[in-house]
């Protein structure tokens, strides 16, 4: 049962969009209530991605409302820009990793600060003392989240050698740094190894308790999905096919048949 004080981040009401005259989602609703982990899943073509791609403002909803909270007001976002969501509590790491690869380390998740700068233009002409203050404040803020995700001793390597593991944490630190209230995270362990997955659960467990947010999860590993996710929505063919807690959404026969066809539905429960 939910916990009636917990304050409701995220409300979305009949959201559809198409393409080419095809439904890519059609009806979906959720809520999201503050420090909630839920998990968005579904077979390949689903829809999952696209919606992302909607409560992230790179696509516009053809119909449906999406209101967000964050920590000081309510927004009503389904026509806003991916920079004004960032700037209002809304991030999101992306299934195909996004990082400047030229660039070192630290200085992607210090790209994610900049609008957290307090500085003005005249500060960074003449150098002025507040201008050093402020890139001290930066570097500080950016090495603790590299500590946190353990790549700080790596801070000086240009993004693109990191090993794949540490590139997906590093999107995850580069995220954070906008100080979100919901994180969306795009399949974070595609392409992980069986450790990989393992340490990316406990961080993200660890980060959701420490930065008080409020996560939704798209993620093709179940072993991941039902380890960490408190409940799910399973979408098949952009629509919304079934919604509960892991244990439940597992032998639901609605969802077995969406993953692995009509004769599979008879199994017990998807395996894991």
């Amino acid at each position: 049962m939910k916990d009636e004080k917990k304050e409701c981040v995220l409300h979305v009401r009949n959201l559809s969009i198409v393409f080419g005259g095809l439904a890519a989602v059609s009806d979906f609703c959720c809520e999201l209530e503050e420090g909630e982990l839920v998990g968005l899943i579904g077979p390949n073509g689903a829809g999952k991605t696209t919606v992302f791609n909607i409560l992230s403002g790179i696509y516009k909803p053809a119909t449906g409302t999406i209101v967000f909270r964050n920590r000081d007001n309510k927004f009503s976002i389904e026509n806003k820009t991916p920079a004004a969501l960032n700037r209002i509590g809304i991030a999101r790491t992306f299934q195909n990793i996004r990082l400047f690869g030229n660039l070192s380390v630290e200085d992607n998740v210090r790209i994610a600060l900049h609008s957290r700068r307090e500085e003005n233009p005249i500060d960074v002409l003449f150098r002025l003392k507040r201008f050093h203050m402020d890139e001290a404040r930066m570097t500080e803020k950016a090495d603790g989240l590299l500590e946190l995700f353990h790549i700080l001793h790596k801070k000086h390597e240009l993004a693109r050698n990191l090993p794949y593991g540490e590139q997906r944490k590093l999107e995850i630190a580069r995220a954070l740094a906008a100080q979100p209230s919901l994180l969306l995270l795009d399949e974070p362990a595609a392409g992980m190894n069986p450790q990989e997955t393992r340490e990316l659960m406990e961080l993200v467990s660890l980060i959701r308790k420490q930065f008080r947010l409020t996560i939704l999860l798209i993620e093709h590993d179940m072993n991941m999905v039902m380890g960490i996710c408190e409940r799910l929505i399973v979408l098949d063919y952009g629509r919304i096919i079934a919604e509960g807690v892991p244990a439940d959404i597992r032998r639901n026969p609605v969802v077995i048949r969406a993953y692995l066809g009509s004769e599979a539905a008879e199994s017990s429960a998807l395996p894991a």
